[in-house]
């Protein structure tokens, strides 16, 4: 996964009336399961009761993404009930995620 503004989930949906939260969680799905996640297609957004069953195994992919940095109930808590600023929360995970592998891979080599 490439690091990303925390900007972007942040302030983007504003400007795009909604459709940047679309575009960030398909992209970071497509990425977390490039990693070993299991999460569904997220065509199950736009369907009534299953994009709360998608927000949850996105939720539990972003725990095993992040190895526990944010686990599963707070990713899908702060996501259903914060709006713009759960994504923003959840960035800034995935992106202190990506700097401790790339630390990881730096002392390896």
């Amino acid at each position: 996964m490439k690091p990303r503004s925390i900007a972007a989930p942040l302030l983007l949906p504003l400007v795009t009336f909604g459709i940047y939260s679309l575009v960030w969680s398909v992209k970071t799905k497509n990425e977390m399961n490039n990693s070993g996640t299991a999460i569904p297609t997220a065509w199950l957004l736009i369907v009534p009761i299953a994009n709360i069953v998608w927000l949850w195994k996105y939720s539990v992919g972003v725990e095993q993404f992040t190895r526990g940095g944010l686990g599963r109930h707070a990713a899908f808590w702060v996501q259903f009930l914060l709006g713009t600023i759960g994504p923003a929360i959840v960035q800034s995970k995935f992106n202190k995620a990506i700097d401790a592998a790339s630390a990881e891979r730096l002392i390896a080599v």
